[in-house]
């Protein structure tokens, strides 16, 4: 007599049962906390942000270029990445990194089992890397630490490893919405780069996450888009090749950055020095670069809001593009905690807009949209 062949083994490829259900109800549930996550990920920034640039208890946006502390921001950023280092060595390795490898990996090779720790310590992290001038995302992080949280819920309900594959990346995918506002394209993302997989049973408990994240977006966070750009007319066929141009040039700036990366990962990992000490490091030319161009640290949105109504022309965009690109390379080199996205947004951006100028384009904030396709 044959015992019942466990639920991932009568599972076709496109089959489900009544599981998927259960599964669904868990995942909305991981949705709402992704959402929140995002919030406190959010308000975190703020907090540290204030707290080094301006001295107050406060835990609302703000973006250290607008600190009046001059030379004395210089050790922010190093006291950041000292803390940072600290906490990966002493509390948990995994925070390090810009959060979506690590999902990745937790996936791929560590049956889907992330430690409830790291759900904590990595947003810490992140937010005070990022508070302290830090040039990084907060949107990879948020994707962690949501999948953190879906991965943990799984384990206490003591679910298979697809089952908590999927309860991982329905949390990836929650968070994403929540701090985007942009739950098809989570989803999207979250089938590209860690479900690996079209079936309906991680498919549909995923998408219902995000969509829980993405309406609790609203109240949580407010509603509308992050970055509201002005509605173009019908663009010429000269525009629309001028375009391919600079969605061209985007492609190999991020060969370039891409390498510049890797090479600074490598120049640290021959360092003779324990890789706690590496984000302070780093710090200090993270520091240097925002002496140099203040606007390059943080997230940045606010730079990237105003790429995109055209208020940012000029050669200065030159100056911020080749300072983020060096101190975000450098920064997540080094292994402290922080995403890729925003300082992605905010280089292609920066170079759209550039591109746009260079070519006398009546509207300078649709150079930045060009950019970003890639």
């Amino acid at each position: 007599m044959t015992s019942n062949p466990p639920p991932d083994d009568r599972l076709g490829d496109y089959t489900a049962d009544a599981r998927i259900i259960r599964l669904t109800v868990m995942a909305a549930a991981v949705g709402v906390i992704s959402a929140f996550v995002a919030l406190a990920l959010i308000r975190l920034i703020g907090l540290f942000t204030n707290l080094a640039y301006f001295h107050r208890l406060d835990t609302s946006f703000a973006a250290p270029a607008a600190s009046t502390l001059g030379l004395w921001s210089l050790p922010i950023p190093v006291v950041g990445g000292l803390i940072v280092g600290l906490l990966a060595r002493y509390g948990s390795e995994k925070i390090r990194g810009h959060g979506i490898p690590e999902a990745m990996e937790a996936i791929l090779i560590g049956r889907s089992r992330i430690e409830a720790k790291v759900a904590v310590l990595k947003p810490l992290s992140s937010a005070i890397a990022i508070g302290t001038g830090g040039p990084f995302g907060a949107e990879g992080p948020i994707i962690a630490t949501g999948g953190a949280f879906g991965s943990v819920f799984a384990q206490a309900f003591h679910l298979s490893t697809v089952e908590r594959k999927t309860l991982l990346v329905a949390g990836a995918a929650a968070g994403m919405a929540a701090i985007f506002a942009a739950p098809v394209a989570a989803v999207l993302l979250a089938v590209e780069l860690l479900l690996f997989e079209w079936k309906p049973r991680s498919f549909i408990p995923v998408a219902c996450a995000a969509a829980v994240a993405g309406a609790l977006r609203i109240p949580l966070l407010g509603a509308g888009p992050d970055f509201a750009v002005t509605p173009h007319g019908t663009l010429a066929a000269t525009t629309l090749v001028e375009c391919a141009g600079v969605g061209l040039a985007a492609g190999v700036a991020a060969t370039l950055l891409t390498n510049l990366l890797y090479g600074v990962e490598d120049a640290f990992a021959r360092l003779p020095i324990h890789w706690m000490w590496w984000p302070a490091m780093a710090g200090v030319l993270v520091g240097v670069g925002g002496l140099v161009a203040p606007r390059a640290l943080g997230v940045g949105y606010d730079v990237i809001r105003d790429l995109v109504t055209g208020r940012l022309v000029g050669g200065v965009l030159l100056v911020l593009i080749v300072v983020k690109a060096l101190i975000w390379a450098i920064g997540l080199g080094s292994g402290t905690s922080g995403g890729v996205l925003a300082p992605l947004l905010f280089m292609g951006g920066s170079l759209g807009a550039l591109g746009a100028s260079a070519l006398h384009r009546p509207d300078p904030g649709f150079g930045p949209w060009s950019a970003w396709r890639r």
